[in-house]
């Protein structure tokens, strides 16, 4: 849910350590610059692996789990990702965005009308997964307040 990301691996590859084999749990390419390795972790990242991630040519990052669990991002994207296999039809994509072009921004609640051949939940959610579409993730619960606006990178 960055839009940064271009794309990204889960439990990409495995690369030595003085403490043995470690696999990272995710492999980040961003817009600009050199792939990172990341991990969730409890505490602080572990020198031994970030050592064995620059061996291995990768920059590495170890995330502290209170700063991925902080705030509201995760549990809103955890609900966006419910519908990430689902697809939001073209006649609605096209009436989504062009209310927004008329409008600017609109709240969920404005935009439930709108979609007519799909949930409108699940036309949000795939259109703000697919970068069509941007919601503000780290405010509150997403909810009919919640704004809507066209992606912008």
């Amino acid at each position: 849910m960055d839009p940064t990301v271009v794309a990204w691996l889960c439990l990409p590859l495995e690369f030595e350590t003085n403490l043995g084999p470690h696999v990272p749990d995710f492999f980040v390419e961003y817009e600009h610059g050199k792939p990172w390795l990341l991990d969730a972790v409890d505490g602080e990242e572990s020198p031994d692996i970030k050592e064995g991630a620059a061996v291995a040519g990768f920059n590495y990052r170890g995330v502290p789990r209170q700063e991925i669990e902080a705030g509201f991002r995760l549990a809103n994207a955890r609900d966006l990702l419910r519908y990430a296999h689902s697809r939001t039809p073209l006649n609605d994509r096209i009436r989504m965005l062009s209310a927004l072009d008329e409008a600017g921004s609109l709240t969920i609640a404005e935009c439930l009308h709108i979609f007519t051949e799909v949930k409108p939940m699940t036309g949000i959610s795939w259109m703000t997964l697919h970068q069509l579409i941007s919601l503000d993730l780290d405010e509150e619960m997403i909810n009919p307040e919640t704004v809507i606006r066209r992606f912008q990178r």
